[in-house]
Formats: structure tokens, sequence, C-alpha cells
């Protein structure tokens, strides 16, 4: 990894982030193929926030949020800041001075891969905040990283400048040239989960709905009485 701060990165238009912003990590992540999920790991620090900005990355070492101090300054209005380290750490690198300073420049919320503490704090001033820990440890501010390189999450790369999309369920990520794209096909997910919702509220069952009977047959799956259960079972 080079050492640098990258600090031209081009961003989405806030506008195509808002839009986002209306469909769930779920909705998005399933419209684009089941491409972007940033995996289980990494959850909420409060319940019924739901953002999408502008990745902003930084690259610490364990331990150290060095490189956080040094992204602050290239976080702009619409941005969320994805922190991760150099290997598998959950020290408590961000807290509420972090979130405090971000807030003031417009920062939509933090995702990172590492702990993060404060959490009554955040919850109050409003700061959304997706991490895989929950940590009081300290760190320090020692070692250099990297600031708006691409990173690796859950498998996925994430690109300074691609869209993050964060709510109860987690994070997505989203290039930044398919943004468009996953724009037109979340509403059109969308408008059919809605049309599927009123269909289960009238009572239709999704085995007719999917037409997922055949399939249920070519698997060979038979329905019995329970009399006939019992019987094939040998019970009396």
């Amino acid at each position: 990894m080079r050492n640098v701060i990258v600090t031209d990165v081009p961003r989405p238009a806030l506008t195509d982030l808002d839009r986002l912003a209306r469909y769930g990590v779920a909705t998005v992540h399933e419209a684009l193929g089941r491409t972007g999920y940033l995996g289980p790991g990494l959850r909420p620090v409060q319940q019924g926030a739901r953002i999408a900005g502008s990745a902003v990355t930084a690259v610490c070492w364990p331990g150290d949020n060095l490189m956080i101090h040094a992204a602050v300054e290239q976080c702009r209005p619409g941005d969320i800041l994805l922190v991760t380290t150099t290997s598998p750490a959950m020290d408590g690198l961000f807290g509420e001075l972090f979130a405090t300073a971000l807030q003031h420049r417009g920062v939509r919320g933090v995702v990172t891969t590492t702990g993060i503490r404060d959490t009554e704090e955040l919850r109050a001033m409003g700061f959304p905040a997706w991490a895989a820990a929950v940590s009081a440890q300290g760190s320090v501010k020692a070692t250099a990283g990297a600031v708006n390189v691409p990173v690796s999450v859950g498998g996925q790369i994430v690109r300074p400048g691609d869209a993050l999309l964060a709510d109860d369920d987690g994070v997505t990520a989203v290039p930044r040239t398919r943004i468009a794209e996953a724009l037109e096909k979340a509403q059109a997910r969308a408008e059919k989960e809605e049309a599927t919702r009123a269909a289960f509220q009238r009572g239709e069952l999704g085995l007719d709905r999917y037409g997922l009977r055949p399939l249920l047959d070519k698997l060979g799956v038979r329905y019995l009485t329970a009399g006939e259960y019992a019987r094939e079972e040998g019970e009396s």
C-alpha cells in the first residue's frame, strides 16, 4: 500500500445520492444482481437511519487512527467515511469527537470495519454509524496509511467516489458508474415488490405468485395427509 492522500476524487451528484437513499440496502443489492453487499459484520449502532453518500476511504494500521484525521480534511457534504485497517482490528478508532468534526463538514455517516465508541453520544447527536464492533479500546496516532484509495470490504472492492447505502440491514456499495442503473433497477424492483405486497394482503400465496408449485413437484416434494404420513413412517 502506498502512503498517499488523494485529494480530487470525483463524486456522484448529491441528487442521485438522495434518490438512492429512498431504497433499502436489500432492494439495491438485489436490483444489481446481488452485488455490493459489504457483509453481515457491519452493524448499525442506531436504528431507523438510512443514508446514501459518496465514499471517502481511510486505510489505517490496527490501533492507529492517524489516517482518519487526514481523511476528515478530504470530506465534503454528502460523503460517508469508510474506514478499514491493514489487518483485522476491533479497537475503537472512531468516536464522538470525529463525528463532531465530520458533521460540521456535512458528512452523512461513517462505516468502519473496526470498533466504534461513544455510541450513546453518536445516537444523541444523530450521526449514523455502522461498525464491526463496539469497543472502548483507545488508539494511537503514529503510522502512515492512505486516504481515498480503493479498499476491500466484505469481499467487495469500494473505490473513492462510489456510493454507499446504509440502513438497519447493513451496508452496500454501488460503483459510481452504475448509480443510474441502480436507480432504474431499484425503482423497478420496488414497484414489483409493492405489487407482490398487495397480492399477499389479498391472501395470494407465494407458491402461486412465484410459480413454485411445479418446482416442488420437480424436486419430488409430496403432499401427504397426517394419516398417510403416519402410515409411511410406520407409526401406530
